[in-house]
């Protein structure tokens, strides 16, 4: 359990972030294209709380498969969280915001492979 609690932790600060209505987000910075910087960062730090989840994986897959799970498992955690934001007022569904998080996560598992040895 001690390994999940980093992922499942990330996950709640994101699921409680998005739950907050559209126009009560005053710490979000103003400049262009800062909210996908943060969707990017926060879904590097879940890819990056994965890991020690994954990892008891990597004994019976290769890494590059475990790398890859790591990713998918992040674009369908955004994509749920998008989901979750459509009921949320003044919030409003993104793909470009998923494209974000999966680019978030699959930096950390193209950084985490490369140390690993994959690429």
């Amino acid at each position: 359990m001690l390994k999940v609690s980093p992922a499942l932790i990330v996950m709640g600060i994101i699921f409680y972030f998005s739950h907050i209505p559209g126009d009560s987000i005053d710490f979000v910075p103003t400049f262009k294209g800062a909210d996908k910087l943060l969707h990017f960062f926060i879904y590097a730090l879940l890819a990056l709380s994965c890991i020690p989840t994954a990892k008891f994986l990597t004994k019976k897959y290769s890494l590059k498969c475990v790398a890859i799970t790591i990713v998918v498992f992040c674009l369908i955690y955004g994509i749920s969280d998008e989901f979750h934001q459509s009921f949320v007022p003044y919030r409003f569904v993104s793909g470009w915001d998923v494209l974000a998080d999966t680019a978030g996560a699959a930096f950390v598992a193209w950084i985490w492979s490369r140390r690993m040895g994959v690429v």
